[in-house]
Parts: C-alpha cells; sequence; structure tokens
C-alpha cells in the first residue's frame, strides 16, 4: 500500500505511527502523568543522552521512559556493560515499552521507589538519570520528593538530566521548578533550545 509518509516527507517507520497513537491514547486517558501530546524528538533525545554522559556511564537509570524515545537513544550510546533500568509507573506504556525493547529491564513501579527498586537490584549509586516526567503536572510537594530521590542515589559528581518546553520559562510554574533544581544540586546548566522538537525544549543538567 501506500507508505506512510510525516509532515516533513519522510518515511515513518510503521513502529513509530503504533507508538504515537499509543501515546495520544495514554494522554487522553491520563493527561496528568502523561505529560506531552507527542513523544519527544530524536533531536532532543541525543541532547538529553548526550548531556547526561551516557557514553561514559556505567549506571543508568531513566525515569518515566514513556514510549521510548529516550529509552532507544540510551541503548544506542551505552556501553555493553552498562546497566540500564527504566522505570515507567504507567502499567500499558511500561508493557508496551518492554515488548518493543525487551533487551531493556523495564521497571513497572514509581521512580518515589528509587532506592528500594536499586537495593532490590544490587545497585549502588547511578552515575547519570535521565527523566522524561510531566514536571508541570505534578504538585510541589510531588517535584521535591522525586528531587530528592534522585539526589539522594546519584553517585558523587553524577549527573541528572531532565528537559522543558521553551514557553514554560514564561510561566511562574516552570520558573519554580528551574530554581528547585538549582537549590538542589550543586550545578545547574541549560542546553541550546533543540528547535527540531514539538514544542522546542531545552535540557536542564545538573551535576551533584
Amino acid at each position: 500500500g501506500p507508505s506512510r509518509r510525516s509532515w516533513t516527507g519522510v518515511e515513518a517507520p510503521r513502529h513509530l505511527m503504533k507508538t504515537k497513537i499509543a501515546f495520544l491514547r495514554e494522554f487522553l486517558r491520563n493527561p496528568g502523568t502523561v505529560g506531552a501530546i507527542a513523544p519527544s524528538s530524536p533531536s532532543l533525545a541525543r541532547e538529553m543522552v548526550r548531556q547526561a554522559g551516557v557514553l561514559q556511564a556505567r549506571t543508568i537509570v531513566e525515569f518515566g521512559p514513556g514510549t521510548g524515545a529516550f529509552t532507544r537513544e540510551i541503548v544506542k550510546q551505552a556501553v555493553p556493560e552498562a546497566r540500564f533500568l527504566a522505570i515507567e509507573r504507567n502499567p500499558a506504556l511500561a508493557q508496551i515499552l518492554q515488548q518493543e525493547l525487551p533487551s531493556v529491564q523495564v521497571c513497572h513501579d514509581s521512580v518515589e521507589n528509587l532506592g528500594v527498586i536499586l537495593h532490590r537490584e544490587g545497585i549502588g549509586q547511578v552515575d547519570c538519570i535521565l527523566s522524561g516526567l510531566p514536571w508541570a503536572a505534578f504538585s510541589e510537594q510531588l517535584q521535591d520528593r522525586l528531587l530528592e530521590e534522585a539526589c539522594r542515589n546519584l553517585a558523587p559528581r553524577g549527573r541528572f538530566v531532565t528537559f522543558a518546553y521553551l514557553q514554560g520559562l514564561l510561566l511562574p510554574a516552570g520558573r519554580r521548578f528551574a530554581r528547585k533544581i538549582r537549590r538542589k544540586f550543586a550545578q545547574t546548566e541549560k542546553s541550546p533550545v533543540v528547535w527540531r522538537n514539538l514544542p522546542p525544549a531545552f535540557v536542564y543538567r545538573c551535576q551533584k
């Protein structure tokens, strides 16, 4: 039949179409836990992985992998001996991700339990944490708990990376979150804007 083409005129692989439909379905069902209307772009995924220092990491954790936009890039870049855990709270997304990426250890759990999960897996502190969580959808208290859990389980000089949409900086909640991570981590930097994402985004790189 006729090939599916995206708006860029590039072939859209079938699994990607399925992924976008699954993502949209979960977004409509749980807009509070699925934070965007479209999965993150490959450009944003590459920037996240670069800022996290995945190439040098031996232990990697992903918060809220969703449909695996960042997960696929992590798998591509991580060294073979690295331990990689992806923690997804949404059961439907966790199941889809595990089916599509059987080599990845997907934990159907809450990021709030990171310490417990790591202990169970025999992992000490982690080198980098990449977060795809929808921070804007969370209460201030939940944000604090999740960031505390991330910080506590990072190795010294370990990196925590997350992204924010450009327009979010105009909102009080976005500015509050930026102040929060600056207080929590020893060093916080912003990446250049990734324009090839919908909406445009940038990465926060935080170091313990």
